[in-house]
């Protein structure tokens, strides 16, 4: 037993010695300048100011909306945030997607944002999700889709995120309309509580023009992008010398548009009769509310004699030297709904209000253009 460990000794002697392991290094982290310590906001403390979009997203967001053909037109946006600046630097659409798709198709959809974002860091670009794009026609952005969608990103996304609304009735008109919104904190605390009744409202201090808070937009285009558009503007030289003016005008790679010629007589009927489909789905849903009123006050009233005439009755059980009557759980025998919300209606509300302003300021621009037309012609 002795010569056994002996030996089992000598050939432990005769290993190498192990080698120890080499104590890993501390990582090390390198510090982020004084001089951009204020400006790169790390825990998200600085609020927004201002949103910030790029002339590539401006042309992309246009572009799908003019392909589209449909006021569900929307996408994500990607950029960051720096300085109290969201900084917009790329975007890409989104296929629509109705309440009605079965579960396989929001799959779908999920992957494929899922893959764009991936491809978007493999070419080491822009891939954090900063807030999402709409767009619509005269004002038309009121509606539960968005409000619902923003809400779920304000939830999730650093400072919440915002909504890009483009109006392409202002883009077909020569003027390129891009506004950014996101959800007041009021509205934010009673959809949380999913409470819009009359007190709730009252309580937030809650309107149709508390529901967004709407960020000064800024459109930023590098020196490269000005000057090509430049030369899509600017004639080309003609080839033949002496050659007709004319020819030269009508090279031009984006011919001259007379749009602004126009009168605009049709979008200012267009936008009445949204107005009018406004307010006749706003006074629908008002007589909902008043019927849903008198349903509850009726219920209310039956509770209140229930009690009354238990109340009667137990009195005159103790005149009697008699127990009292157990009272009863009154929500229990009377079932009296809650009070409904008015989110419907202070959506509708809002979009009257946009789709008013719209026509102000078409009709006013065509009355001058009226005028004009008018005083040119010497009627």
């Amino acid at each position: 037993m002795a010569a056994a460990t002996s030996m089992a000794a000598a050939l432990a002697a005769s290993l190498p010695a192990p080698s120890s392991a080499p104590a890993p290094a501390a990582p090390t982290y390198e510090a982020i300048p004084a001089s951009m310590s204020k400006v790169i906001d790390l825990e998200g403390e600085i609020p927004l100011n201002s949103v910030q979009l790029d002339g590539l997203v401006v042309s992309k967001i246009i572009k799908h909306s003019r392909d589209a053909q449909g006021s569900t037109t929307h996408g994500l946006v990607l950029g960051i945030d720096l300085d109290g600046t969201l900084e917009v630097s790329n975007s890409f659409p989104m296929p629509n997607h109705s309440p009605d798709d079965d579960d396989k198709s929001a799959k779908g959809i999920t992957r494929y944002q899922a893959s764009m974002l991936r491809s978007l860091k493999d070419v080491q670009a822009d891939d954090s999700i900063v807030g999402f794009y709409q767009a619509m026609t005269l004002g038309s952005f009121f509606n539960q889709t968005l409000i619902e969608t923003q809400a779920i990103h304000q939830e999730k996304l650093r400072h919440g995120g915002v909504v890009i609304v483009h109006d392409m009735s202002q883009t077909a008109r020569g003027n390129a309309s891009f506004r950014a919104f996101r959800l007041t904190r009021a509205f934010l605390d009673a959809l949380k509580r999913n409470n819009f009744s009359a007190t709730s409202l009252i309580d937030h201090r809650l309107t149709f023009s508390s529901i967004l808070e709407e960020l000064p937009v800024k459109i930023r285009t590098n020196a490269l992008l000005s000057s090509f558009l430049g030369t899509l503007t600017e004639p080309s030289a003609p080839s033949v010398a002496g050659g007709h003016p004319s020819a030269a005008s009508s090279s031009a790679a984006l011919p001259p548009s007379f749009s602004t010629l126009n009168l605009g007589t049709a979008s200012v009927a267009r936008n009445l009769e949204h107005i009018i489909e406004a307010v006749d789905a706003y006074k629908t849903e008002e007589g909902n509310l008043a019927y849903l009123h008198r349903q509850i006050a009726r219920e209310k009233q039956k509770a209140d004699a229930y009690v009354n005439k238990r109340k009667e009755e137990n009195a005159a059980r103790v005149a009697q030297g008699l127990a009292p009557l157990p009272e009863e759980n009154v929500n229990r025998l009377f079932k009296i709904p809650p009070e409904p919300s008015r989110l419907e209606s202070m959506l509708l509300l809002g979009r009257i209000d946009a789709y008013s302003k719209a026509l102000a300021e078409t009709s006013s621009t065509g009355l001058v253009k009226m005028y004009a037309a008018k005083t040119n012609s010497g009627v």
